[in-house]
């Protein structure tokens, strides 16, 4: 099917804001650019509590959003939100929360983990883990049930929700009960999937943005194939996403080794759908 209506012409506004050539793009413009987008289109639903938190890591300190609808002990998912490692933020991410809190009747806990080019790989990678880590040991002054802890992202925040289940069981850490992916960076491929020609370009996320956001994160290419940076897991995708054959390798993947996968693509939409579905005349995808 065509692209949304409401979505191409939201695509056709980006398109003068972006640069000619990637090699202009500055990560604190994107930034600034992201926020003030993301913040000007978002419905944010009322949840019963917000809370501003500081996690204290090792040698560092990271910023968390709890999103609750009860007083009591709630289930939890801990979100990582996406922006290519180099952006996104809590409040890009904030309506995404509020939404998954009402719909699944959870905590969710939003992760603010560092970014590139500032903080190369692994650091959000150590972010994530250590913030699942951190979440699961303070479970009584949260107010979560540690044994139905969930974790969720979006693009780059879906391969730390992989990377993160993944060290979890690795180092016997908290118990991660299931993965929320919303169109994530699963890896690379020796041969470039459909999707990747087929929309590499237009789209949001093209092929020149993925290339940038490599060079932004990762220290040398060889990097690309680390177990960290190339998680294996896929739940929703997008019609007109690049990575959407790459989630469903991974998907089906998964599936021939018995693992369970609910695999969804949503027809119409594009890489970052999630924090526009306001925008557009469909179902939440959080219905399906």
């Amino acid at each position: 099917m065509p692209v949304n209506p409401t979505i191409q012409f939201y695509l056709n506004q980006l398109q003068n804001d972006l640069p000619v050539t990637y090699d202009r793009l500055d990560p604190l413009e994107l930034r600034r650019q992201e926020d003030a987008m993301m913040t000007r289109f978002q419905h944010k639903e009322h949840v019963q509590e917000m809370e501003e938190i500081t996690l204290t890591l090792s040698g560092r300190t990271i910023p968390g959003r709890v999103y609750r609808t009860t007083e009591t002990i709630a289930p939890v998912l801990v979100y990582y939100h996406g922006g290519g490692y180099v952006s996104g933020s809590l409040d890009t991410h904030d309506a995404i929360c509020r939404t998954l809190a009402n719909e699944a009747d959870c905590t969710v806990i939003s992760i603010g983990y560092r970014l590139a080019p500032e903080h190369k790989f692994p650091a959000a990678v150590e972010d994530a883990y250590d913030a699942l880590v951190w979440v699961a040991d303070h479970a009584d002054t949260l107010r979560i049930d540690r044994a139905r802890i969930a974790v969720g992202g979006d693009s780059a925040g879906g391969a730390l929700v992989t990377v993160s289940a993944l060290i979890a069981v690795e180092r016997d850490g908290p118990p991660v009960v299931h993965q929320l992916l919303l169109y994530p960076v699963t890896g690379t491929e020796e041969n470039v999937p459909l999707s990747m020609v087929e929309h590499a370009n237009g789209y949001l996320l093209d092929e020149g943005l993925i290339r940038w956001f490599q060079h932004q994160y990762f220290n040398d290419e060889t990097e690309l194939t680390h177990p960290y940076a190339s998680p294996i897991f896929s739940e929703y995708l997008a019609e007109y996403d690049p990575l959407r054959d790459l989630g469903r390798a991974y998907a089906n993947k998964l599936i021939s080794l018995g693992v369970p996968v609910t695999c969804h693509n949503y027809g119409g939409l594009i890489h970052g759908f999630v924090n526009y579905y306001r925008l557009y005349e469909q179902e939440s995808p959080y219905r399906a």
